[in-house]
């Protein structure tokens, strides 16, 4: 195993090469690698500087999100790594075969011993050990029968998300973090929350932690209903972390939490939710308003991020969701305006959970302390 680089978690993402940066984590051997092709960049060409990447640093991906087209995107990807060993979730929304590939993000480790997690034979998780802690994530999720009702769909999905984490040795009461592409998501995000907080009384979540979790839009290859993946760990205790500036989110029937922080090494590891311009009482505000969506999102981030001791220079990775892609230089131009170094983020287009919503913004932090 090669030697792995050692960037400061608390530095300015570092560049791999091309449009790759790669950001460290909590503990020795962790990385957070975003990626998005510039101009004239093939999928081949990205996949090849990420796995070359990936093999400086010595590190084996944990998961994988894409936001492109496989038919296009998928051969290239597996001449760049070979086997797909790990889970793969793939978003296709605002992707074509004009632009097959928007961006790619990878959690990798180097130095432990990780493990597929199968499900009816198809790799739907990776699960490793470290320091006494048990840590699964689970991408790719897809119901297998479409012809159900969404309602339907998004019970067999969260069925699968059981078997899952049993297969791994876990169970949901370990689950920190969810994601949720939803397709035609407005057509029908009540009947979502709806299904979600049933299982969730069920299950016995309330009584609980309460995932951190981001439902956004977002069609899949499959032509599944929805998408989803999970972070599960047992053996350090995952807490529910307040946003000093929102309301709780099921409040207004959303069932996750705003934030969720996990002690990962010597360090904490925080995952915020997707989080967009919603004010305190729970509505959306700046309807219309592109630039100050994105400042008040923003402030809602940072101000979760201060209330653990971080700050920008702490993200290792996050995604930043529009509607309507054309308005995505508006976060380069308001993060500038603050002083606040490039990020190591991705975009998307895809829809936000309410229709007059365009911007939503996800993003992970470590602490080293």
């Amino acid at each position: 195993m090669k030697e792995s680089r050692k960037p400061a978690a608390s530095s300015a993402p570092e560049q791999c090469a091309g449009g790759v940066t790669v950001r460290r984590g909590a503990w020795e051997g962790e990385w957070f690698v975003s990626a998005t092709p510039a101009p004239g960049v093939t999928p081949a060409a990205l996949g090849r500087e990420v796995a070359a990447c990936l093999e400086e640093l010595g590190a084996h991906p944990v998961s994988m999100e894409i936001f492109g087209v496989p038919g296009v995107a998928l051969a290239d990807l597996k001449k760049a790594f070979g086997t797909l060993s790990w889970p793969v979730t793939w978003v296709t929304e605002g992707c074509s075969a004009a632009t097959p590939l928007r961006g790619m993000q990878l959690w990798a480790v180097a130095g432990v011993r990780t493990a597929p997690v199968t499900v009816d034979g198809a790799v739907v998780g990776t699960v490793f050990t470290r320091d006494g802690a048990r840590w699964c994530r689970l991408g790719g999720l897809v119901p297998r029968d479409l012809s159900q009702s969404r309602r339907d769909q998004t019970r067999a999905v969260f069925t699968l998300m059981e078997r899952a984490l049993e297969a791994a040795g876990l169970g949901f009461e370990d689950v920190a973090r969810t994601w949720f592409y939803n397709h035609a998501m407005l057509e029908w995000y009540r009947e979502f929350n709806e299904v979600r907080t049933a299982f969730f009384w069920d299950h016995g979540v309330f009584d609980r932690l309460v995932p951190a979790s981001t439902g956004i839009g977002g069609a899949n290859a499959a032509g599944a209903a929805l998408t989803a993946g999970v972070l599960a760990v047992r053996g350090a205790q995952a807490a529910l972390v307040p946003s000093p500036l929102q309301c709780p989110a099921p409040n207004y029937g959303s069932s996750f939490s705003r934030a969720v922080e996990i002690p990962a090494g010597t360090g904490r590891f925080l995952t915020i939710s997707g989080t967009a311009s919603i004010d305190p009482a729970g509505n959306s505000v700046f309807i219309g308003d592109m630039d100050r969506q994105v400042e008040l999102t923003l402030d809602v981030v940072h101000a979760i991020l201060a209330s653990r001791g971080m700050d920008w220079k702490d993200v290792c990775r996050g995604i930043g969701y529009f509607k309507r892609l054309e308005d995505a230089p508006a976060l380069g131009r308001a993060l500038a305006a603050r002083g606040i170094a490039p990020l190591p983020l991705i975009s998307a287009n895809t829809d936000i959970c309410r229709d007059e919503l365009l911007f939503e913004m996800e993003v992970d932090a470590v602490s080293a302390v």
